[in-house]
């Protein structure tokens, strides 16, 4: 059986696909996982953090909360 290797590209910019549509495919869990968090409703988060300061976004943090 033939070795099949990923292209070897050391000039390549990005290791990852800069977007999600570009490496999942459609209808993976984690597109409704998204489309859950950016439903979600999350003054009381934002009104926390109105002071400034640097922070991670709160979509972010809930995008990967366990």
């Amino acid at each position: 059986m033939a070795i099949s290797y990923r292209p070897y590209e050391p000039q390549q910019e990005m290791l990852l696909p800069a977007s999600l549509q570009d490496w999942l495919p459609k209808g993976h869990l984690v597109h409704f996982s998204s489309d859950t968090v950016d439903a979600l409703d999350l003054k009381a988060f934002y009104a926390r953090y109105a002071g400034g300061g640097a922070c991670t976004h709160c979509r972010t943090c809930a995008r990967y909360w366990p």
